[in-house]
């Protein structure tokens, strides 16, 4: 987890370690679109909604949504009889599982390598975007089959944003409360830098000015 300090565009908080996830988990291949935001919470704080020049608006990633209501719709998602029956439970993942997932088995800046030339083949980002989000699913996934985790939107993860731990070995969530939450994955108005599998960011709980957006982590409980 972390970027080499060799590593182009690399932060002061992206220390390299080794990292220790203590249980498997699934990840949403796509992030979540704004038209499964819409059933299941009945509206859509995006900002490019049915105005955009996509008519794919229930494709487009569902952004401008801040951490709490993320957190919100994985525990309504978890409510639904049928996932409480099958013993799925929904949450934001924590960041060590965002960057886990994110690099596929890849020690490089990128999913597919170091040469950000080749981003525009795999994000939306500010060299390709034209200035909106686009549908979810339309570039090409990592080696997991995990599509946009570099741009499109930003990702909320359940941890609270803070220098990491000391030490080799983190584990889990960062848990100790801070002003922000972690995004990750960077977004359609940003530079390549922004988009690395290390960058992180943070923002408060209830904010919604970075166009954020997320995906769901599940895990699969006991049954009777």
């Amino acid at each position: 987890m972390g970027s080499p300090v060799t590593e182009a565009g690399r932060d002061s908080d992206e220390r390299l370690q080794e990292v220790s996830i203590p249980k498997g988990f699934y990840l949403g291949a796509f992030e979540v679109t704004q038209g499964e935001y819409r059933r299941l919470t009945g509206n859509n704080p995006s900002y490019f909604n049915s105005a955009s020049p996509f008519d794919q608006s229930t494709a487009l990633p569902v952004e401008r949504v801040t951490w709490e209501e993320a957190a919100q719709f994985c525990r309504r998602l978890s409510e639904i009889p049928e996932e409480r029956s099958a013993g799925r439970v929904y949450r934001l993942p924590t960041e060590a599982e965002w960057e886990y997932a994110c690099r596929a088995g890849s020690p490089t800046a990128f999913c597919f390598g170091d040469d950000a030339n080749q981003l525009s083949e795999f994000a939306w980002y500010a060299a390709n975007s034209k200035g909106v989000t686009h549908p979810v699913g339309s570039k090409t996934p990592n080696d997991w089959g995990l599509y946009d985790m570099h741009g499109n939107v930003w990702e909320w993860c359940s941890d609270w944003y803070s220098e990491y731990p000391k030490g080799d070995t983190v584990s889990s969530a960062i848990k100790h409360p801070r002003t922000d939450r972690v995004l990750r994955g960077g977004g359609w108005g940003l530079g390549a830098a922004f988009c690395r599998s290390a960058y992180r960011a943070g923002a408060g709980p209830n904010g919604r000015g970075l166009n954020a957006g997320f995906r769901v982590a599940m895990d699969i409980l006991p049954t009777r």
